[in-house]
């Protein structure tokens, strides 16, 4: 057995032993694509979530920086990373006639998973076409909603994918170590889009909604993925909103960025400055998050329901 010491990328040890597997399959001409290599790297390590679905990303991103680091070879792109072109806009998601009206007259509004093409189109031209900071691929693991009323009609949309992988305040707010955020990270989901459409005038509509989505992510989070969440985390641009509909949802303001954005090597300010939002969803967060380190404490934060990001 070889002893030689191991290396860590994207949270997972390899031994020596699983650097020579992944050279057999770097040099295996059956393996042509760095995708078809990254299948077969989570094939023959058994690299998989708790879902048993494999860690296909994070599987890429560690081939690429074990490359950058001249531990292995890999072919070079099929092709050149394209920028996802934005939706091609649709009659289904033209401004609609002003909903204004206090939320009691509003009737129910819920929330819905979007599962299917239909719902993924709509919701993708929703955000793109309204949301400020337009369309996003979401990165890892994610879930979309939609916000429909009793009448079929969408009045919001939210998109939900990886949490940020360092983020200095969060982590003093958990008091985890750097191992138990590698550890735990999949326990953290951020809000990276949240939208109220702009023909929506209903106060405190925003507010309840999150409250809605606060009660029923974490169990649609763990039928699809097979994770407990702890916590949601998420940005605001406080010099477009004040974050009012954040406070009275329960969330915590613990901090701003630095503007450096997720992929950000060279310590360069390129982003705005946003407030970071945090909502624990179970009373014992520090406890799970820090591996029962922490004892359990703190109370439950998701007890109201109302701005958007």
């Amino acid at each position: 057995m070889n002893t030689q010491p191991s290396l860590r990328y994207c949270g997972r040890d390899f031994t020596a032993d699983d650097l020579d597997t992944i050279r057999r399959i770097t040099d295996d001409p059956h393996q042509p694509t760095r995708a078809e290599i990254a299948r077969a790297v989570c094939d023959a390590l058994a690299w998989t979530g708790p879902d048993g679905a494999p860690k296909l990303m994070s599987c890429r991103v560690a081939l690429q920086r074990m490359e950058a680091h001249g531990v292995i070879w890999l072919p070079l792109p099929t092709r050149e990373t394209a920028r996802p072109r934005p939706p091609a806009f649709t009659p289904d998601s033209d401004p609609k006639p002003p909903l204004a009206m206090p939320l009691g007259q509003l009737g129910p509004v819920h929330l819905e998973l979007v599962q299917t093409s239909t719902a993924g189109r709509l919701w993708n031209e929703y955000i793109a076409r309204y949301h400020y900071r337009g369309a996003i691929v979401l990165p890892g693991a994610q879930l979309r909603y939609l916000a429909y009323t009793q009448e079929r009609q969408v009045v919001a949309a939210f998109g939900l994918g990886a949490a940020a992988w360092k983020l200095a305040p969060r982590d003093r707010f958990i008091g985890w170590t750097a191992a138990e955020r590698e550890a735990h990270l999949s326990a953290v989901v951020d809000l990276h889009r949240f939208l109220i459409l702009p023909w929506v005038r209903v106060p405190h509509l925003a507010s309840h909604l999150l409250g809605q989505l606060a009660r029923r992510l974490p169990s649609d989070w763990r039928e699809r993925y097979a994770v407990s969440l702890a916590m949601l985390e998420t940005f605001v641009e406080s010099d477009r909103f004040p974050g009012t509909s954040y406070a009275a949802a329960n969330w915590l303001r613990v901090g701003q960025t630095q503007g450096r954005g997720r992929g950000d090597r060279t310590r360069q300010r390129s982003e705005t400055i946003k407030d970071i939002w945090l909502l624990p969803l179970v009373p014992d967060f520090r406890h799970i998050l820090t591996a029962t380190r922490l004892p359990p404490q703190g109370r439950r934060h998701t007890g109201r329901a109302g701005a958007g990001r």
